[in-house]
């Protein structure tokens, strides 16, 4: 009976520390078994994000088996936009346009940050990312942060990375990626 107790004691400490991996966002546990948008609900510094993904018409996309990967700015990375762009962006007419920025955010793979700075470095600093929208951008990183630039020339920093999702990986960025003019 010790023994088995023992066991389940261990198993329990062992599937907690499993459920510790994932880093939290917005305040909130990210689970593995959820896909992105049932994670992306749960954190409050997401909260423009996922009404931007409502708007688009994205949320059945983005529970979808994947994989993807997904540079998720912040409510902070949207205020910085210039005044009024983010509610110029989420009126119906311009559906368009959000769907483009918001696919610009999003790859088809699970890449992880150790597989991007690992491309990163086999192609000597600079790795072009091709997006699901069409946007080509530009990984790099710098003292272990992996860093995405624009079409604009605007650089994001993860700033959360290797959010796992049951459908790919999230990874938290401080600057809304924007294609090329």
């Amino acid at each position: 009976m010790k023994s088995l107790k023992l066991g389940l004691s261990i198993l329990a400490l062992s599937t907690g520390m499993a459920l510790a991996e994932n880093p939290m966002v917005g305040g909130a546990a990210m689970f593995e078994d959820k896909n992105i948008v049932e994670n992306a609900v749960n954190s409050k510094d997401h909260t423009t994000l996922v009404a931007a993904v409502q708007a688009a018409g994205l949320v059945e996309t983005l529970q979808g088996e994947g994989p993807f990967t997904v540079f998720a700015p912040t409510n902070d990375a949207f205020a910085k936009l210039p005044a009024g762009t983010v509610e110029t962006l989420l009126k119906p007419e311009n559906k368009d346009q959000l769907t483009k920025i918001l696919t610009c955010h999003v790859v088809a793979a699970d890449a992880m940050s150790d597989a991007i700075m690992k491309m990163v470095d086999d192609d000597k600093g600079a790795h072009p990312v091709k997006t699901v929208g069409g946007c080509e951008f530009t990984a790099m990183y710098k003292d272990g942060v992996v860093m995405i630039q624009d079409g604009q020339g605007n650089v994001a920093n993860v700033t959360i990375a290797d959010v796992k999702q049951s459908n790919g990986v999230i990874h938290v960025i401080d600057t809304v990626l924007l294609p090329a003019m």
